[in-house]
């Protein structure tokens, strides 16, 4: 499960089938592993339903609990906020 938890932490929110496939593991095996570190608060994960191709794709997504990730290099707009 620590695999899974550095992957994430590598490659940020992924899929389950994504997860299973980069760690060599089966979707059953992968998908308990999820399970268990969801309880213990280690990840958050939702159920995601996208259309590729007209192909519909179920999944599990997956990210890590309380981690927010870099931002994106490059220039960033300046927000110009008006207090009243």
């Amino acid at each position: 499960m620590h695999e899974i938890l550095k992957f994430l932490k590598t490659h940020g929110e992924k899929l389950d089938t994504e997860i299973a496939e980069a760690m060599g593991l089966s979707l059953a095996k992968t998908r308990v592993q999820l399970t268990a570190l969801s309880a213990e608060g280690e990840i958050m994960t939702c159920h995601k339903i996208m259309f590729e191709k007209g192909h519909k794709i179920e999944g599990l997504s997956c990210r890590l609990s309380g981690h927010i990730p870099k931002a994106a290099p490059g220039r960033k707009s300046k927000v110009q906020l008006k207090l009243s």
